[in-house]
């Protein structure tokens, strides 16, 4: 059945993945947000979290399965 998932995955583009760019950071298909303010910003996904911190951080796009944020963003950290 993991193989199943995997190829659901790959085929449906339901993999959660992180770009980052210059003054910002798109996730995609995660799971909600956890924490949100201009200084840090936490988004669950199914294996973990990722911790973005920064100074004037803001939402700048929001959808169910898509977040970019922008900002002067200072460290990332994924548990």
């Amino acid at each position: 059945m993991k193989l199943v998932g995997k190829v659901r995955n790959y085929l449906l583009d339901e993999e959660f993945n992180m770009r980052v760019l210059k003054s910002r950071v798109n996730v995609c298909n995660y799971d909600s947000i956890g924490y949100f303010d201009s200084d840090m910003v936490i988004i669950n996904y199914m294996d973990g979290e990722v911790k973005i911190k920064g100074e004037n951080l803001v939402v700048s796009k929001l959808l169910s399965n898509e977040v970019l944020i922008n900002g002067d963003i200072k460290n990332i950290e994924m548990r």
